[in-house]
C-alpha cells in the first residue's frame, strides 16, 4: 500500500515561490498565467447565468483580488450582473448579448500600480500592452464610466 504525501497549502506553495523568485512578473506575464483557465470560468459563469436571466443579456465580471499575505497568489472571482458596472481597477468586463448569444469583451483595467506604471511609460510601451495602455488611459479620463453609463441606459448630468 502506498503512502499519500500531505497536499501542500497554497500558503506553503506561495511560500516557496517566493523564496525561489528571482524577480518580480510584469502585468504580462501574469495575465498570461491567469488565462490559462480563464475562457473556460468566463464560459461557465455565461452559462450558469443564461439559467437564471434566461431572456436577458447580462455582464460578466472579473475581479482579480490579490491574497493580504501571500503577494504572489492572486484570485479571480467571476461574476454576473443585470447592468454595466462602475470601471475600476483589477477588473475585466464582458456584456453577454443574448439576441446573439455571443459574449463581447467590454474592457480591462489592471490593478492601481500598474495603471500607474502604463501611465508613467506611455511612450515606451510595449506593443502588446497598448491595448491594455488605451484601456488604462479610457479609465483615466473617465470615457470608460461614459461607456458604462451608455450601457446602462443612464443619461449623462454634465
Amino acid at each position: 500500500m502506498s503512502e499519500e504525501k500531505p497536499k501542500k497549502t497554497v500558503g506553503a506553495i506561495s511560500s516557496e515561490l517566493l523564496l525561489d523568485a528571482d524577480d518580480q512578473h510584469s502585468v504580462v506575464e501574469q495575465m498570461e498565467e491567469q488565462l490559462s483557465e480563464w475562457d473556460v470560468e468566463v464560459f461557465n459563469c455565461v452559462e450558469a447565468h443564461k439559467k437564471v436571466w434566461p431572456n436577458k443579456d447580462f455582464y460578466i465580471i472579473v475581479i482579480t483580488k490579490a491574497e493580504r499575505l501571500m503577494p504572489n497568489v492572486f484570485r479571480n472571482y467571476f461574476l454576473a450582473r443585470l447592468s454595466c458596472p462602475t470601471p475600476d481597477y483589477d477588473q475585466v468586463v464582458y456584456k453577454y448579448d443574448k439576441a446573439s448569444d455571443i459574449v463581447n469583451f467590454v474592457w480591462v483595467i489592471p490593478s492601481r500600480d500598474a495603471c500607474i506604471y502604463l501611465k508613467e511609460h506611455a511612450l515606451e510601451v510595449a506593443e502588446e500592452e497598448r491595448d491594455l495602455l488605451e484601456y488604462v488611459l479610457k479609465f483615466s479620463d473617465g470615457t470608460l464610466w461614459k461607456v458604462c453609463k451608455q450601457l446602462n441606459g443612464e443619461e449623462l448630468w454634465y
